[in-house]
Parts: C-alpha cells; structure tokens; sequence
C-alpha cells in the first residue's frame, strides 16, 4: 500500500521536528517547510496528501499560503489543517471561512491530531478525490476542475493514455503496473514544472488515462516532450530481455503466444477556442475523436 505523503509547515524547529518524528512512525511521507513561500512551492512539487499548516510564519502568514495553494489548480484538492494557538479565536473563524479542512490548538494532544489527520484522509479516499499511487486529483476531483472550464475559451486539454498498459499489467504483475502510474505522475509533475505555467492542471481520471489542462501554445510543445521522455524512461521498467527485443509476450486465450509492443503515450489535444461545450461529458467525448485524427 502507497504511504500518505504529509507537508508540515512550521517554523518552529522543535514542534516540526516532533511532527516529523511522530507521523514517520505512523508510516507517512514526510517533507517540513519552515517559510509559507517554501510551503507554496513544495506544495507543487511534492503534492502531498495533507498538510499540517502554522498559521505564523516567518515571510507570509498561513492564510496567504493557504489561499496560493488553493487558487493554483495543481494544489486546490489537498486538504489543510490549520495550526493555531489556544487563544486565536478570530484565527480558527477566518480559517472556516476560507474553507480549511479542521484546526487544532497548540499545545495540542499527538493522538488527537493523527486521529484528525486519519479521518480527513480517509474521507477524502471514500470520496475519490486523489489517486493513491500518483497523489494526483482523481474522480470529483478532476469533474470539478472541468466544469470550471466550459465557460472558457483560453485554455487546451492533453488527453493521455498509456498504451499497452493492461498487457504489461498481465505479464509484470499490479505491483509492477502500480510502479507504472507512480512514474507517470512523477513525470507529468517534472514536465510541467519545466514547460508548464502556474495554472496548468494535472489530474488522473482513470487507469491509464491522465489529463494536463495548459494554453494552447504551450499544449503541443508538452505532448511532444511528454512522449520522448516517457518512451525512454518507461525502459527501466522492463526487465532486460523485453527491453532489448522491444516487445513483451502476452499468452491469449488459447495459450498462443502474442508479442505486444513496449508502452507508448497516445496523447490527444482538445482546444476550447475549437469547440462550444455545455457539459463535461462533451470534453471527454472530443477529447476520445481526437486521438482518432491524431490529436
């Protein structure tokens, strides 16, 4: 099972290096900010499960780097707890208004907050909202952002399907395809922090399909980059022999060996300006005709 991945962000040494220590013994990923900047970027980058936020810091306060991370489409699902002191009333109020996810006081109880942190996980999982294996937006998720969409024409959506996934699946095993999905997430995360803007969208809809949502300019150059360095690094993940000979051996059904290429990324490119959507389901049906016209 994938490990939850926490962000805590707190400037004082002591009480993150205590959370660390805590939620690390509990089997969680751990990265600690100590500065709301610091907080905002590795937000992006680690794309945590959760994050445990102070609400005073060194640079910019935990409301700001609460809003940053919920105004940029990549970090708007990540659930937060906010840190606050025992008397901050007015702190725990706005907080609510903004929309945070709970609050606990300081001094607090750590078996009362690996309690909260537990339980808003496990909502979030009943509810779909992000994929365990990539830590990218899944179901409602991903619904939620494309509806923001139709009413915009400035914007184009990558539709991207891993190719051949279910036959490595059925030769290497749901472990080994589990390590696919991580791969790609990692990838996708890379590449737009490389070619991407602040805005850009990432999601995972389904299995083997994934999404980028970027300007128009910019959608073809990421595609393009997308595809070469998936078909060399995807290498790795086959064993020596299937990687030198470029295919794998699926047995169909009446035990006949079939030789099936190595996986591949089949991107399609929906552009809003190109169309008139008044429902999401429009998206998602223009985006499967144009993997048929080739993007």
């Amino acid at each position: 099972m994938d490990r939850h991945r926490l962000l805590i962000v707190e400037d004082d040494k002591d009480t993150a290096q205590m959370l660390k220590l805590f939620f690390e013994h509990q089997d969680y990923e751990i990265e600690v900010a100590s500065r709301g900047r610091e907080a905002v970027e590795k937000a992006r980058q680690f794309l945590p499960n959760l994050i445990l936020l102070d609400i005073l810091l060194p640079d910019i306060d935990g409301y700001e780097v609460f809003r940053q991370i919920r105004t940029q489409p990549r970090t708007a699902h990540i659930p937060v707890i906010f840190l606050t002191q025992r008397d901050e009333r007015y702190a725990r109020i706005q907080g609510l208004e903004m929309g945070a996810d709970d609050f606990i006081t300081k001094p607090f109880d750590p078996d009362e907050l690996r309690l909260r942190v537990k339980n808003i996980l496990k909502r979030v999982e009943q509810e779909r909202l992000t994929d365990p294996r990539t830590h990218l937006p899944s179901g409602r998720s991903v619904e939620d952002y494309l509806r923001t969409l139709i009413q915009r024409q400035d914007w184009a959506l990558l539709d991207i399907w891993i190719q051949h996934f279910s036959a490595f699946r059925e030769v290497y095993g749901f472990i080994a395809a589990d390590d696919v999905l991580r791969f790609m997430g990692l990838l996708l995360t890379q590449v737009l922090d490389q070619l991407g803007g602040e805005e850009d969208f990432v999601g995972h809809p389904g299995e083997s399909e994934f999404i980028i949502v970027t300007d128009e300019m910019r959608a073809p150059i990421i595609a393009e980059h997308l595809k070469a360095r998936f078909d060399e690094e995807v290498k790795a993940l086959y064993n020596y022999q299937d990687r030198e000979r470029g295919y794998i051996i699926v047995t169909g059904p009446e035990g006949t060996p079939t030789p099936v290429p190595l996986m591949t990324l089949d991107i399609g490119i929906v552009r809003a300006r190109e169309h008139d959507f008044a429902d999401i389901r429009e998206i998602t049906e223009v985006a499967a005709r144009s993997h048929r016209r080739g993007g």
